[in-house]
This record gives structure tokens, sequence and C-alpha cells, in this order.
């Protein structure tokens, strides 16, 4: 695409099925590495890929010719394959249905790695429920609460 220049950064959250934590040490250093991989042969620019037992965040710069649902669906159904093959988990892998995605502007890129790759802390410290409803009313983006990530109550 002669003269197009974009900058298009997308930060995508998605869950595990049935919020289960099965994201465990073992793998999920390589599960993002991984990842990071399908998006750069997606020809898009992985900037921060991390998450912790039960979700996943990514950064990426998206190619102009791209959707993101096209590219989350990629992602989501490689990476389960890839978490399967490997048999990580007991019993079948599978990411919930949905996901999140927010733009930011160039200025705010660095400050979005820099949450994304400290999640470990951050939910040491509040869980994936608040932190995802707190994105969705910080974007302002109308939800219903039975159609966010299937929540269970412990």
């Amino acid at each position: 695409m002669a003269n197009t220049y974009t900058q298009i950064n997308i930060h995508a959250v998605f869950s595990v099925k049935g919020r289960q934590n099965l994201l465990t040490q073992n793998f999920r250093d390589d599960l993002f590495k991984y990842i990071s991989g399908i998006l750069n042969n997606l020809n898009q620019y992985s900037l921060a890929v991390n998450g912790y037992l039960d979700h996943i965040h990514i950064l990426f710069e998206m190619h102009p010719t791209s959707a993101v649902a096209d590219i989350l669906e990629v992602v989501k159904t490689n990476s389960s394959k890839w978490i399967n093959k490997n048999k990580f988990v007991n019993g079948k892998f599978s990411w919930q249905k949905g996901y999140g995605a927010f733009s930011y502007s160039r200025s705010q890129r660095d400050n979005v790695i820099n949450y994304i790759m400290k999640q470990e802390d951050h939910h040491k410290k509040s869980t994936f429920r608040e932190e995802y409803l707190d994105l969705l009313k910080k974007f302002e983006i109308p939800f219903k609460d039975e159609y966010v990530f299937e929540f269970y109550t412990i």
C-alpha cells in the first residue's frame, strides 16, 4: 500500500474458558512467546504479551489491512491448539468466546507495555474481573453483565 502510513496500537484481552487458572508458570512464558510469534507471522508488530493464570493481554501495532477480529481468531485458535498439542493442561483447553480490544496513541504505548508486563504484580491487588470492568468503563464501552466474560463467584 504505497503512501499509507498508520500507527494503530491495539491492547487486546481474553480469558481462559470458564475462567480457570490454567495458565501455570511451567508454560506461561513459552505461551507468551508463541502468541508473539503468531502476531508477527500475521504481519502485526508484537509490542507486549503477558498475562496471569486465567487471562492474556497483548499489545500490538496493527497492520492497516487487518481486522482485530480476524487477528484474535487466529491468535486464540492457534495458541489453544499449541497448548492442547503440548498437553500443558489436563483435558481440552480453550479460550472463552469474545475479547476486549482497546486502542491507544503512540504517547501511551510505553505505559501500556509496562502495565501488561507487570500483570502478576497487578493481580496481587485486584482481580481480573475488576481489571476488565475498569477497562470497559475507562473506554466508556457500554456492556451488559450477562455478556461480559463468564465470571464465577466462589
